[in-house]
């Protein structure tokens, strides 16, 4: 059989299938998940941590005492992902450290792509500070209550978004959107479309503690969003409001006499989960259609994660069960559980193992029969996927040097023959001491395709693939026809900071297919006649204005390979958009 050739009537029978079918094969593709309004902070990886005494004491020690002690309450090291409600929590324990006054903290670009948490400490009165803090003591707003370690905040983000589009979707969205479920009236295309959206995310976050190393924690928020304007697959003006985040959770742990770290959360509820670097797991939220905010990405809370973390100085375990939050349009009733280990053998290694299984869920794939010479249809239900990676830099933050990274990822199903493979490498140099502290790295990822003369589906899924446009979304526009699935891309990309909170990074792109069938990607490119998918560049550039102020901005201009050009009849444009965001957060 592997001699096979897929037949006209075959040809037509699976792209019928394939626009008939869409919503349920790839909700990815079809909702084109929105990558510009992404959470600054969240998840990103931390780099340094720099703790500042502002008003230093005489006594030496004491200083040194202070900053050892807030360090150990803070809990939170280089190498661990960054979360802002987290840090916000471990703050509150570190506030009760003798003879601290008051704590704030500040974010900045660090060398590498990660973030810096500088942690600015204020000597004090400790006995004053505990007389309360807060609106219910008289103070200012957002905190609601802050004393003995019990800590209450309202939470308000605010985002305003303008993007603009020429000749999207190559200028045929009548080809590329082909029964797509998520066009509504009229879809932007060929010629220049805009759009506005914005968000308002608001709610109470808080933590009190049970004992001296136990804390109790929870948050409870809302979500109003609107779009107005000619979008990606609407000119419809949309508003939407509905919950985001409510959840509970328990946090502890202790250092020992030898310094040694142990801690632990537990937590259940609507909430965000981001799996390592987001490889498998980040968008557990879609955006768009009736919600609104498709390019804002306004939600991230997923229906229900239950997640226990553990967690021994530089080894963390964690287990984890999730329903992410779809769209009811595309619903496929998908739900993840999964293991993870990282852990640091040596300096500057990160290693990380993750088991993810799909329990439930209706969302299909189309396996090609070479005995039938058709479509099987079979279902995520039953994934198993098996990853490793790491990441290795050997020289210390702050220092010229290189980095290196790599992951593999290998998919099988109980339930059928599946043995889809996706993994990247990457290698780049820093030299954070030079002018702008530049940055330049090259990384090669390939997502497999599926071979039509084997009974094996070798088709990547990529499950909730995603984050930032210097994460899994790749390209700012070629991402949203070809996802990450059937797809080679390699990417040249430079870091540049002027100053510590700005940050401007270049992406060169070229986009290969890895197989000739796309079956179950865009429908207008179900079948290829070429593995040229195309070529992109873009800027992007990020600005802390100060802790409460992020902006940020793009230019992605996308060229149409062989491949795209004979799908649309050599009728491909070129595709440029334009984005800007403010977010406004305290």
């Amino acid at each position: 059989m592997r001699g096979l050739r897929i037949g006209a009537a075959t040809a037509a029978l699976f792209l019928s299938a394939s626009i008939g079918l869409l919503s349920v094969v790839v909700p990815a593709t079809a909702s084109a998940q929105g990558v510009a309004g992404v959470d600054p902070y969240t998840n990103q990886l931390i780099e340094r941590i720099n703790i500042r005494i502002v008003n230093p004491s005489a006594d030496a020690g004491l200083n040194a005492r202070v900053q050892d002690q807030v360090r150990t309450a803070l809990g939170v090291f280089p190498g661990e992902r960054f979360s802002e409600r987290l840090i916000e929590f471990q703050i509150t324990r570190a506030r009760r450290t003798r003879d601290v006054a008051s704590i704030d903290y500040e974010i900045s670009f660090g060398a590498r792509g990660g973030l810096d948490v500088n942690v600015a400490v204020t000597l004090g009165d400790t006995a004053a500070a505990e007389t309360g803090r807060g609106m219910a003591f008289g103070g200012k707003f957002p905190t609601i209550y802050d004393k003995n370690g019990t800590f209450v905040r309202f939470k308000l983000d605010l985002f305003g978004l303008h993007y603009a589009n020429n000749n999207a979707w190559y200028g045929r969205p009548d080809l590329m959107l082909a029964g797509n479920p998520l066009v509504q009236g009229q879809p932007a295309g060929a010629g220049y479309d805009q759009w506005v959206e914005a968000y308002a995310h608001y709610g109470i976050y808080g933590i009190t503690p049970i004992n001296a190393n136990t804390y109790v924690y929870g948050g409870l928020s809302a979500i109003t969003s609107g779009s107005l304007g000619q979008e990606l697959f609407t000119d419809r003006t949309r508003s939407f409001t509905g919950f985001e985040d409510a959840y509970v959770g328990i946090i502890g742990g202790q250092t020992d006499a030898r310094g040694n770290r142990f801690s632990y959360n537990l937590t259940a509820g609507r909430q965000r989960f981001t799996l390592a670097n987001g490889f498998l797991i980040a968008n557990t939220a879609a955006n768009g259609d009736e919600r609104a905010a498709l390019q804002a990405n306004a939600r991230w809370s997923a229906d229900m994660l239950a997640l226990a973390q553990l967690r021994y100085n530089d080894t963390k375990f964690e287990l984890f069960y999730l329903d992410p939050d779809e769209l009811p349009l595309l619903d496929s009733q998908t739900t993840y559980a999964g293991a993870n280990l990282e852990f640091q053998p040596a300096a500057g290694l990160q290693i990380g193992l993750s088991y993810v299984t799909s329990p439930k869920s209706t969302q299909q794939y189309f396996v090609f029969d070479p005995v039938l010479g058709g479509p099987v249809i079979r279902t995520r239900e039953g994934l198993e996927v098996f990853d490793a990676r790491f990441t290795y830099s050997p020289t210390p933050p702050g220092q010229a040097g290189p980095f290196f990274g790599a992951e593999y990822a290998v998919q099988r199903n109980r339930n059928f023959d599946m043995d889809a493979r996706a993994g990247w490498i990457e290698a780049g140099y820093s030299w954070p001491q030079a002018r702008w502290s530049p940055t330049i790295s090259y990384r090669v990822a390939r997502f497999s395709g599926d071979d039509p003369t084997t009974a094996t589906y070798e088709r990547w899924d990529p499950m909730l693939s995603g984050g930032t446009g210097e994460q899994w979304v790749q390209g700012a526009n070629h991402f949203k026809v070809v996802q990450d699935s059937n797809v080679i891309a390699h990417r040249i990309q430079a870091r540049f900071r002027p100053s510590p909170k700005f940050e401007i990074v270049p992406q060169l792109w070229l986009f290969k297919a890895d197989s000739l069938t796309n079956i179950g990607g865009n429908p207008a490119l179900t079948f290829l006649s070429d593995k040229d998918y195309g070529m992109e560049a873009n800027v992007t550039a990020k600005w802390f204005v100060n802790r409460n102020v992020y902006v940020h901005g793009h230019i992605a201009y996308t060229v149409p390979g062989d491949a795209a050009k004979a799908a649309l009849g050599g009728d491909a444009k070129n595709w440029l958009s334009l984005m800007a965001f403010i977010r406004y957060s305290f």
